[in-house]
């Protein structure tokens, strides 16, 4: 597999709620993170004391981040209103040369930031809130 670049590495969300995604205007850097609890069965009776785990049974969890600068943008806008309604609207990421990751996300943190003689930032930060389908590229 070739190197890729990172700025492929897209993370796009639903506009309207009908699978139209837009990829979050301004992103510089983007990152997912998938997460699996386990469920440790370990007793007396375990083979020489090693440590069991049960398959499957501990929850999974991802979460999304990215940062950039601040376009004052659709997407911008949509963010915001994800944030301050509650909303759990659905999100894609694309993972270039690996796969598409969709599922339901809250938008958990958003972050604003400039200094007198710089550009504006934000950051935000999505947990997964339901199921995730993969779908490989």
């Amino acid at each position: 597999m070739a190197v890729q670049s990172g700025k492929d590495l897209l993370i796009k969300l639903d506009m309207v709620g009908d699978g139209s995604f837009e990829t979050i205007a301004g992103l510089r850097a983007s990152r997912i993170s998938f997460n699996a609890e386990t469920v440790d069965v370990t007793s007396l009776e375990s083979t020489g004391g090693w440590r069991e785990l049960l398959a499957g049974a501990g929850v999974k969890t991802a979460s999304i981040s990215g940062s950039g600068v601040f376009r004052d943008a659709g997407t911008d806008e949509r963010a915001r209103q994800i944030f301050f309604d509650g909303e759990i609207p659905l999100f894609q990421v694309i993972i270039p040369d690996f796969g598409v990751v969709e599922g339901a996300f809250q938008l958990s943190s958003i972050e604003y930031a400039g200094s007198h003689n710089g550009e504006a930032t934000y950051e935000m930060t999505m947990v997964s809130a339901g199921a995730l389908t993969f779908t490989a590229l």
